[in-house]
């Protein structure tokens, strides 16, 4: 029998240091993704806000990958695109990076105090 397991980190190298455990422990399955409320991956250029031409705030700020004035509109009016809020990158929590892994059950209880020893929250 399988559990899964999904498990939110501060940094990639939290992650990685957990992920290196459970593989030790025989995972089946281990994976470690950056997540976000936005779509997109990012900024991949600098642009010039008075002369470039940028789909709104949310793509300027966030690097969201907006597909129309209505989300852009929607996703500016947050506090996180404005810079007033306090949570940075990762939220509220700082936790943006997802660490998701396949244990046998017999590991399952050992896999989750790993995760907890190395920093993450499940």
């Amino acid at each position: 029998m399988e559990k899964n397991i999904l498990a939110y980190f501060k940094s990639p190298e939290e992650a990685e240091g957990a992920a290196q455990k459970l593989h030790a422990l025989r995972a089946i399955d281990v994976s470690i993704d950056r997540i976000s409320k936005y779509p997109g991956g990012g900024g991949a250029h600098a642009e010039n806000p008075a002369t470039g031409d940028f789909g709104s705030l949310a793509a300027l700020t966030l690097g969201a990958d907006v597909g129309g004035n209505s989300p852009g509109i929607l996703m500016a009016a947050g506090t996180d695109a404005s810079g007033m809020s306090d949570g940075g990158q990762g939220g509220p929590t700082g936790r943006d990076v997802l660490l998701t892994a396949v244990v046998d059950e017999g590991v399952h209880r050992q896999a989750l105090s790993v995760i907890e020893q190395a920093g993450g929250a499940v």
